[in-house]
């Protein structure tokens, strides 16, 4: 397969390759039982992660536990949410290397990457910025713009990251 592009792309492109027929790849990708079993752990680690952040989100939106303050409320989400990640991101490159050349020219799974990065940058953002400044608002039902701001593309991009993790499989 020809791949056109810059040098990093064909760089990438022939690391997918690597990663395929690596041990891990092949056994992931030939095996009857891992690849179902490691898809399984992989969404416990989405279900983890996405409840987590969505509860808090929820929170930050005004829509429940209104009477919880922010602060709490996220220390007790984010260990799920880190752990969720952990998960997700241990069990997504087991799933990668199986199929890595697949999902190179996926735009499908482009799309997924993009929005889990956008999803980072957004929660970086709320956390350097907005939430500097929880000690002024954390018992308030409603929170700054700002805060619901994040809150509410967070979810948007979760619920997308999820929609396209489902849709790889099918486009």
């Amino acid at each position: 397969m020809e791949i056109p592009g810059s040098g990093e792309t064909q760089m990438l492109f022939t690391f997918c390759q690597w990663l395929e027929n690596t041990s891990l790849g092949t056994a992931v990708r030939q095996s009857a039982w891992l690849f179902p079993t490691i898809e399984t752990v992989h969404l416990f680690g989405l279900i983890s992660l996405v409840a987590s952040t969505s509860i808090l989100d929820l929170r930050l939106l005004g829509l429940t536990f209104r009477r919880e303050s922010v602060s709490k409320l996220a220390t007790r989400c984010l260990v799920w949410a880190w752990a969720g990640f952990t998960v997700q991101v241990a069990t997504g490159f087991l799933l990668f290397s199986s199929e890595a050349t697949k999902m190179y020219g996926s735009r499908v799974f482009q799309i997924k990457m993009l929005l889990i990065l956008l999803a980072g940058v957004n929660a970086l953002i709320f956390h350097v910025m907005a939430y500097r400044t929880v000690a002024a608002w954390d018992d308030a039902p409603v929170t700054p713009l700002s805060a619901r701001f994040a809150g509410f593309l967070s979810i948007l991009l979760w619920f997308g990251i999820v929609a396209a993790g489902r849709w790889i499989s099918y486009y």
